[in-house]
């Protein structure tokens, strides 16, 4: 193989030699812990390729794929093969200078794992190399195939494959609307905008990069709890502001460098002379009332003739040390040390936080006439993007919307009204039309954009008796709109022009609904429930509120049995499938005709709200039918529970799942892993509802007893203990009518406060004990946004009369 010496054995030495590390602050390498990532970065330099990555023996080898890659295992894409790169590269997102090798924009594309199939080493020398991807947006089977070299060759040319799977085939248009940042949502025209991380040594050494900010979620009420508070919510532009003490760069929340318009703001803050600081806040005009007001910010950008003023709220970097994996209460603390009492007619001040009563303080704020609260879990890590941990309620209706449209005027003013959209379900809407709320500057500056944005045709489909003599633009303005509400069929009621939002792209504008909190009173919150971690009955029902919307699609419409335990996890406890007195509105029920021929009632839920109630009642373990109670009769999953003598090693017991895993891949089914935070691992199998339970359960009866039949010695099928010592009991027996499984982000009735939680299989190799994941470490988990079953509702398949047949089974 020529080049060995570069694309042999995994080596950094020719990415160092590219490089002038002089001038830029691009990583050398060799200093970051093993593990199996793969990420891929859209990169503008002399020509726009994806740089596809995958983490082996300490680097990231990397191949350059200039069309991008592509489902579709017919499109065989180029891969150039480039020099290994340092582990840390997979982290960058930004500018690279010119001049510099690789010069230009670095989008991070996807992100996530990935695991081989057969020897990677072997493959990579061979020429074939087969893995699976666990990504945002690539996932399932693929293949690198080396291409025959040719003479003179400089680099290896090999192809990217996407191999028939599931998967195969879907995605088709996955260039085209994956065009924003997985991590930040930016485009690469933000990203280049905003400036690189890797700038020259010479002017931002110590100056942070942009950090994607954090994002509140919309509610339609306060959160109640001692760990909340809570922040006036400003009508302005959201900032996030960098220093080393000198220099000084604010950005927008999507990464544009508007530091130019912000002089003053920027003065103060180099006033301050941080080092290696990264400030979050909120750039407003304050009216004479006291309150801010959009529509004055975007005039005073324009005239220049208002001070502005920035309230911050939020450090997430200081002296270049990271601080967003701190409580908010901590980084708060340092955030007031900082940047000290100013004085009230300063630019800057530190935005002011309440505790107590959400219901009474929204009240108060909403009879001010302010735009209404935020509220910030006070021991939760800074997340980018929107969750949970930062909500917000709001007095009135006010959202942004695309302009669509100008509809012509009968009177002196260059246009009667404005026509709206939004984004629903990755598709333009109409959103009805606006009217008021123009000033005279603002009626001229929309009139020049729609002149010099026109097109023939609306964005998107809008009722015939809204078109006449309307003049239709290019769909890239965002306007904010207050209005009293929205009418039946979603339109705008009685909207009022606020100001164009130029710091949001216009394909992130979608509709912003309050979303039902989930609340429930939680009595005795400081009982403890876990003797061997002291997690109390609030901390339960914590991480139930964080972990909620990951679990509430494996548990949601399912007939449900619920372990109480009301004197905690040392303590008795029994199961419950049947509505009694004490359940609440949250739970529902249903009756079904059981096999027996006896009609009972069974309970379900829809919502979060449902899974707090439970906490109250002492619920401690969730474990969910196999079916959906619309078909209660069809499994969509097939689980198997490896349940090993308790004297075999939690490896033994990886090593049996992968087999079982391998088992199932011959049968053409994709399987997923999940720690069952008791003695085994779960192995579950996601179908389409196509054959009822005594079909699934024959099926997974084969499988079991084949391998047990293959290795007598390791496992067993039969349900007797005796039968057990030294082996692991397949158990099939969770495939039929009312027969249950632990759900997925389940709490375990267990002294330790272990939770079910599903992986990838390549994360599988890195726990220690189906007991690895407690409550404490898996509200850290979820708060970096870890997904481990992210490809479950891409997997569409059946038992095929193939894969019956392949196990024994009539067709």
């Amino acid at each position: 193989m020529p080049n060995r010496q570069v694309h042999g054995a995994p080596s950094l030495a020719p990415y160092r030699a590219k490089r002038r590390f002089d001038e830029t602050r691009e990583p050398r390498g060799g200093t970051a812990a093993a593990g199996a990532r793969y990420l891929v970065q859209k990169h503008d330099a002399t020509r726009l390729h994806y740089d596809f990555r995958l983490e082996l023996d300490g680097v990231l080898l990397s191949w350059a794929i200039t069309r991008g890659p592509s489902y579709d295992p017919k499109d065989k894409r180029l891969a150039v093969r480039t020099e290994d790169h340092p582990l840390e590269y997979g982290s960058f997102e930004g500018a690279i200078p010119k001049g510099n090798y690789g010069g230009g924009t670095v989008m991070l594309w996807d992100t996530g794992s990935w695991e081989p199939i057969g020897d990677p080493r072997k493959g990579l020398a061979e020429g074939k190399f087969a893995f699976r991807l666990h990504g945002e947006r690539l996932r399932g089977r693929w293949a690198l195939v080396r291409m025959r070299p040719r003479a003179g060759e400089k680099r290896e040319n090999w192809l990217l494959i996407k191999e028939r799977d599931e998967l195969a085939g879907t995605h088709a248009d996955l260039l085209e609307t994956g065009t924003s940042s997985i991590v930040s949502g930016r485009t690469m025209e933000q990203i280049a905008h905003a400036g690189g991380v890797w700038a020259r040594k010479d002017d931002a050494t110590k100056l942070p990069a942009f950090i994607a900010p954090a994002l509140a979620t919309l509610v339609d009420t306060p959160p109640h709890g001692k760990d909340w508070l809570f922040e006036v919510k400003y009508d302005g532009y959201r900032a996030l502001i960098a220093t080393d003490g000198a220099n000084v760069r604010i950005y927008t929340r999507s990464g544009l460098d508007w530091t130019a318009r912000f002089p003053d703001i920027a003065a103060s803050v180099a006033a301050l002379k941080l080092r290696g600081t990264l400030l979050d806040g909120e750039i407003v005009v304050i009216g004479k009332n006291g309150i801010t007001d959009f529509g004055a910010l975007v005039a005073a950008l324009e005239d220049g003739s208002t001070a502005l003023s920035c309230f911050l709220f939020d450090i997430l970097t200081h002296d270049g040390k990271d601080l967003r994996k701190h409580a908010l209460k901590a980084r708060k603390a340092a955030l007031r040390r900082l940047i000290g009492t100013q004085p009230t007619s300063a630019p800057l001040q530190i935005s002011e936080d309440f505790s107590g009563d959400g219901e009474a303080l929204l009240q108060i704020t909403c009879a001010h006439g302010l735009e209404g609260l935020i509220a910030k879990r006070t021991t939760a890590p800074y997340r980018s993007g929107r969750h949970a941990d930062w909500l917000k309620i709001k007095c009135h209706h006010g959202q942004e919307f695309v302009i669509l449209g100008f509809s012509a005027s009968g009177k002196s003013r260059p246009f009667a009204s404005l026509l709206m959209g939004l984004r629903e379900n990755g598709a333009l809407r109409y959103a009805g039309r606006v009217g008021s709320g123009f000033s005279d500057a603002a009626l001229a500056r929309l009139a020049a954009w729609r002149d010099a944005h026109r097109r023939p045709t609306p964005a998107c489909d809008v009722p015939a008796a809204m078109r006449r003599g309307v003049t239709w633009v290019k769909p890239e303005l965002v306007a904010q709109i207050a209005f009293a509400g929205w009418t039946p069929d979603g339109l705008i009621r009685h909207g009022r022009f606020s100001g164009l939002r130029e710091d949001k792209p216009s394909t992130e504008v979608g509709t912003e609904m309050p979303k039902p909190l989930a609340v429930v009173n939680i009595s005795h919150p400081d009982r403890v429930i876990y003797p061997d971690s002291g997690l109390t009955k609030a901390d339960l029902a914590a991480y139930i509120q964080r972990a909620a919307p990951l679990m509430l699609p494996y548990v949601t419409d399912r007939f449900v049995s619920l372990v109480r335990c009301p004197e905690g996890a040392a303590g008795e406890c029994f199961f419950q499938r049947h509505p009694t007195a004490g359940f609440g509105k949250a739970w529902l029920s249903q009756d079904f005709l059981n096999p027996k021929g006896k009609h009972e009632t069974y309970v379900y839920c829809k919502s979060a709200a449902a899974l707090l109630a439970a906490v109250q009642m002492g619920v401690l373990e969730f474990h969910i039918w196999g079916s959906r109670r619309d078909a209660p009769e069809k499994p969509d999953h097939i689980v198997f529970d490896l349940d090993p003598d308790p004297a075999l090693g939690f490896d033994i017991v990886k090593q049996a799942a992968k087999r079982l895993r391998d088992v199932l891949e011959a049968l053409e089914l994709t399987s997923l892993p999940m720690l069952s935070g008791g003695k085994g691992i779960h192995v579950v199998v996601p179908l389409q509802r196509q054959h009822k339970f005594p079909v699934v359960k024959q099926f997974s009866a084969a499988v079991a007893r084949r391998m047990a039949a293959d290795a007598p010695g390791r496992f067993v099928a039969a349900m007797s203990k005796a039968k057990r010592t030294g082996r692991i009991f397949i158990d099939y027996f969770r495939n039929d009518v009312g027969a249950t499984a632990i759900a997925p982000y389940s709490p375990r009735a267990r002294p330790t406060g272990a939770v079910a939680w599903p992986c990838s299989w390549a994360e599988l190799e890195q726990h220690e004990s189906a007991q690895a994941m407690t409550i404490t470490r898996a509200l850290q988990a979820i708060s970096a946004d870890e997904n481990g079953w992210s490809a479950y509702e891409g997997l569409r398949q059946t038992l095929t009369a193939a894969t019956l047949r392949a196990i024994g089974l009539p067709a």
